[in-house]
């Protein structure tokens, strides 16, 4: 049985055929030749290879309508396109389309060994930090993300399926649950995690502004738009976009959004002509879209074409089993960070942490300990801050509804802070954009203090 990596050699002159077997037998690799690219495709499907090595010219076929075929097999496998020089920007295209190199006519075949031996190693080593970088991690600390409860280690068995998978995402779950972690976990878990990973916050940009930011804009399409500027959506061509907050973009924004997201292709502003873009679409709200759709605040088709995949994220006090790993896990980052002497909170405290809801989830409760270690002038931290906040007898005291509830509690903190909104974010575990949308709700106008507060 052969233990070298095969490689498929795909030209239709049968010379180069020859030439490359007889090269190969003393070579590293086992080598497979074809001058029909339609059956090295066939042997492909069937038995698989570690590289192949393709012509760009052939009858039938060429070598990127093949590179195609096998990205749509194997989005992994190395393939090399062989060009002549008059054909040099079609070899530069087919590295846009997912070939790993491309080497030029005439060619000796130890440049052409050179070339292969590199690209096998290379992938090797990929592989074996991907399968290396698997195994170390922890079940119950993982893509960054802490928990060991049932419905965590859901989450990361869903993201281990598809993270290799170019498809859409939705993933919902109220502020502060890791909406934002999952997505860079999908992304920076794939075979593509070398490529972009662009985040952008839809709540805190204007409808404007967001279109020109995902689409980008010609020199003169508006005034201030001195030169031509690419869009965030061209820029991570061949990665993946984050889109948070996708609840709060109008429905001008959402026809435009599910255009690009169905053929793949942006149109700049003050521009005529469409441009290519190879993007995964990730999305997050804290709102569910499916009672958005019914309630026709939120576009049915193009929630169905974001919605391939859909991760719910938990909140913390449904999974409170986490929350002894978690305060461990920040206790030891910021003991680290700040030089404090710190092992964890006393039995009083720790009875307090696993009582409260923690409306604001994992980043109120990040907060709450990078605050207490901060302050921590013994090993063993007492907790004070979270009973005045849980105490208030405006907030629990005549058994309100969950967003009476939430509203008094806001409203509590930001006037415990001052009306800085910078803080009461901080401390609530949510950022600005989603504070102020919360405040404009509940019709609180804005005083001066409050502006220069929160500017």
């Amino acid at each position: 049985m052969n233990s070298k990596p095969t490689i498929l050699f795909v030209d239709d002159d049968p010379k180069a055929g020859e030439l490359m077997l007889r090269f190969s037998e003393h070579a590293s690799f086992h080598c497979k030749t074809f001058q029909s690219p339609l059956e090295a495709l066939e042997e492909f499907q069937q038995n698989g290879a570690a590289l192949i090595v393709s012509d760009l010219r052939m009858p039938g076929i060429s070598g990127i309508e093949l590179l195609a075929k096998v990205r749509d097999i194997d989005s992994s496998v190395p393939f090399i396109i062989i060009t002549g020089y008059a054909n040099i920007d079609d070899a530069i295209e087919s590295l846009r389309l997912g070939a790993t190199d491309f080497l030029k006519k005439p060619f000796d075949m130890e440049e052409m060994q050179v070339l292969i031996e590199k690209t096998l190693g290379h992938n090797a080593l990929l592989e074996e930090n991907r399968l290396l970088k698997r195994q170390l991690q922890d079940e119950r600390q993982r893509f960054g993300m802490v928990g060991h409860s049932a419905a965590m280690q859901a989450i990361f068995h869903t993201i281990e399926k598809i993270a290799d998978i170019r498809c859409n995402v939705i993933i919902e779950g109220e502020s502060g649950t890791g909406k934002e972690l999952a997505a860079r976990a999908i992304h920076f878990q794939s075979l593509f995690a070398e490529q972009p990973f662009l985040v952008i916050d839809c709540g805190a940009i204007s409808d404007t502004l967001l279109e020109s930011e995902l689409f980008g804009h010609e020199k003169g399409a508006f005034t201030g738009a001195h030169r031509t500027k690419k869009g965030l959506l061209e820029v991570a061509s061949g990665g993946t976009v984050f889109l948070d907050e996708i609840s709060n973009i109008s429905d001008a924004m959402q026809i435009k959004l599910l255009r690009v997201i169905q053929e793949q292709q942006i149109t700049r502003v003050g521009g005529l002509h469409p441009i290519e873009i190879d993007v995964r679409f990730i999305v997050a709200t804290n709102r569910k879209l499916e009672e958005m759709v019914l309630a026709g605040e939120f576009r049915a088709d193009l929630y169905h074409r974001l919605n391939v995949v859909k991760l719910t994220m938990p909140p913390l006090r449904e999974r409170r089993e986490d929350i002894p790993l978690l305060l461990h896990h920040f206790i030891e980052h910021f003991a680290r960070h700040y030089h404090r002497d710190v092992s964890g909170f006393d039995g009083d405290a720790m009875r307090k942490l696993m009582q409260h809801d923690w409306p604001g989830n994992v980043r109120e409760l990040q907060n709450l300990v990078e605050r207490s270690v901060a302050l921590a002038d013994a090993p063993q931290m007492p907790l004070a801050e979270i009973t005045s906040l849980r105490g208030d007898s405006a907030i629990d005291g005549d058994l309100p509804s969950l967003a009476v509830l939430e509203q008094r509690y806001i409203l509590k903190v930001l006037e415990r802070f001052n009306h800085s909104r910078e803080k009461t974010a901080q401390i609530l575990g949510i950022n600005k954009s989603t504070l102020w949308r919360k405040l404009q709700q509940y019709s609180q106008p804005e005083t001066e203090e409050e502006r220069k507060k929160s500017s």
